[in-house]
């Protein structure tokens, strides 16, 4: 019990006196060092005095911003897969126009006395503007998180991404090795985290081939089929034959602009995807992408959450993933002027 209670307090922050006041469910202690003793217990493996059990399972949040997008549930599948190896129980929360909002899935998951949370792919973590004090909330109750693909400043969860500087490398190389010089970049918004380094590795690599990145080769949108299309429609426009995208969704929609354009793809306009999410070697043309090791991701974030969980000593930072780039029918030559 003294090595129970030892632990407890050194895991939440507190003295060993004020464990023991939750523990015996005695007054004189605020709801969120309560909150904060319980969750230390449930992260330390230990069972909660009988009149302190709610309902509970070895629960993990994950949190993806979406299911249109195809990467979202392969890394539902790995994530929850390797979850299900190590006895925990994944609960799936996903965002929707209108619905429930990042931070009212954090309090649900709370309340459920979650073992941990992931959260994947593009959340308002991987927005440098968006609001941030749900996760101050759970680093405050040091509920154990990782990250995938964006840290977030100021508060040292693990994070686990795919190097997008290696991403934009290896397309930018493999367009102008095709003999593209007018390359165009259709990224997220400005304020999300990786469509920002995305958009710092074109600015090196056009500089590298010898060339430079114009502002109007750049255009920002949604992570949607409709947005890439539009902004695609803006860089044709000014004459790109080749374009990168930062996400399968947007290059696909980068297809249908030129198609609509009356321009052959990829004989007239070459286009790069990412993620290399299901069905893009099924697309017509087969989609040219870099592919995230989503398999390795995912277990690397189901082995540092377990590490957290079981109490570990485990360094904040970013673990990078190398990306591979799979070349398919959407790139060619550039065509001749």
């Amino acid at each position: 019990m003294t090595r129970r209670l030892a632990q407890v307090a050194k895991k939440v922050g507190v003295s060993e006196a004020t464990v023991s006041r939750v523990l015996n469910g005695k007054p004189g202690v605020s709801d969120s060092t309560r909150q904060s003793v319980l969750t230390a217990l449930d992260v330390l493996g230990y069972e909660r005095p009988t009149q302190l059990r709610g309902e509970r399972a070895r629960l993990v949040g994950l949190v993806l911003p979406e299911l249109q997008n195809p990467i979202f549930p392969l890394f539902a599948e790995v994530i929850g897969g390797a979850l299900a190896q190590q006895g925990l129980t994944p609960v799936l929360c996903t965002q929707t126009k209108g619905g429930v909002s990042e931070a009212d899935y954090v309090e649900l998951l709370l309340q459920q006395h979650v073992s941990g949370v992931v959260f994947a792919g593009g959340g308002l973590f991987a927005q440098a503007d968006a609001p941030h004090d749900h996760y101050r909330q759970l680093a405050e109750r040091r509920i154990p998180v990782v990250l995938i693909n964006a840290p977030i400043e100021g508060l040292d969860f693990p994070c686990v991404s795919c190097d997008d500087a290696v991403a934009v490398e290896q397309a930018w190389r493999h367009l102008t090795l095709l003999g593209h010089e007018r390359i165009g970049v259709v990224l997220g918004p400005s304020d999300h985290i990786p469509s920002r380094r995305k958009l710092a590795a074109a600015r090196i690599a056009a500089e590298a081939a010898g060339g430079s990145l114009p502002d109007a080769y750049v255009e920002r949108s949604m992570f949607s089929l409709e947005g890439g299309q539009a902004a695609t429609t803006r860089l044709l426009d000014r004459g790109v034959t080749g374009v990168v995208c930062a996400s399968d969704p947007l290059a696909l929609g980068a297809i249908r602009a030129a198609r609509r354009r009356g321009l052959a793809v990829p004989e007239q306009v070459s286009v790069v995807g990412y993620d290399d999410s299901a069905f893009m070697n099924c697309t017509e043309p087969p989609l040219t992408t870099v592919r995230q090791p989503v398999e390795a991701m995912g277990r690397a974030a189901v082995d540092l959450l377990c590490a957290q969980i079981q109490g570990a000593e485990v360094q904040p930072g970013e673990l990078l993933f190398e990306p591979e780039l799979v070349v398919r029918g959407s790139t060619t030559q550039a065509p001749r002027v």
